[in-house]
């Protein structure tokens, strides 16, 4: 579901080189299923004016009703941006969506575009107004700070991702179950090795993945009976999205709580 940035000409050569997952202009989740419109009421398609038109680039989650958190590769480039609320088809206006500018972008300041493995993905979007609360659009739970999930912790990612790598394009949201895999894990040599941090969330690794077009989108974990966002779409391989014990690689939420709340007061 996200867009592949090769961070070098060497990517190709590199066994486990991490690759963004932004798409331009639409995309989907490999594996899983189409999701019951407006299941996920946090998720955004953050989405860039070209030519006249807006196009899907990115993911995001809804966290406060004039504050959107997604990927800090989505948005490190200056464009016009705006952000669709209680989306589902992309292609098709359905009635129930809020179309919302942006007035300011954070990055954190600490991230690096040419090193992905350092970590500090994650960037806030203020809406110019407040998104207004229904059964389509509504506010994300963020996990406690410092928490970190448990191994095979039932997850879903959510986007409008690739179906597969290289593959078509959906335009309905779509979920994919990963659970989450633990840094102990993660982090072994034949897994990520040393380019997953602690203050990574790695779920999946196998079938299901995310893809082009789901960077900066939400990780649904379940958490004490309900569903909080525990992650934010980063990274994949550039082997492929659904690289056998290469899982998609998130933005660990719980690592950040603190700048947010720096941020959004």
């Amino acid at each position: 579901m996200l867009k592949f940035l090769l961070l070098s000409a060497l990517a190709a050569l590199a066994l486990a080189e991490p690759r963004y997952i932004e798409e331009t202009p639409e995309s989907r989740v490999v594996g899983g299923e189409v999701a019951q419109p407006n299941a996920w009421p946090w998720q955004i398609s953050l989405q860039y004016l070209s030519g006249g038109s807006y196009y899907h680039t990115c993911g995001g989650t809804l966290i406060r009703q004039r504050w959107v958190m997604t990927a800090a590769h989505c948005v490190d480039t200056q464009r016009t941006w705006r952000v669709v609320l209680g989306d589902h088809n992309i292609n098709t206006n359905e009635g129930r969506e809020q179309y919302m500018t942006v007035s300011q972008v954070y990055v954190h300041p600490n991230w690096n575009s040419n090193s992905v493995a350092a970590g500090y993905d994650i960037a806030l979007m203020r809406l110019s107004s407040d998104a207004t609360l229904n059964s389509y659009v509504k506010l994300a739970t963020l996990p406690p700070s410092g928490q970190i999930l448990p191994n095979n912790n039932p997850c879903y990612i959510t986007g409008w991702g690739r179906t597969s790598t290289g593959g078509s394009l959906s335009a309905q949201l779509k979920q994919a179950y990963l659970p989450s895999v633990d840094f102990q894990t993660c982090s072994r040599s034949d897994w990520w090795g040393s380019t997953v941090k602690n203050t990574m969330v790695c779920a999946g690794g196998g079938r299901d993945s995310g893809c082009n077009g789901d960077s900066g989108g939400p990780l649904n974990c379940l958490v004490g009976g309900s569903y909080s966002v525990h992650g934010v779409t980063s990274f994949v391989s550039s082997l492929g999205c659904n690289t056998n014990q290469k899982p998609t690689v998130f933005t660990r939420v719980t690592a950040y709580i603190s700048w947010i709340q720096g941020i959004i007061g």
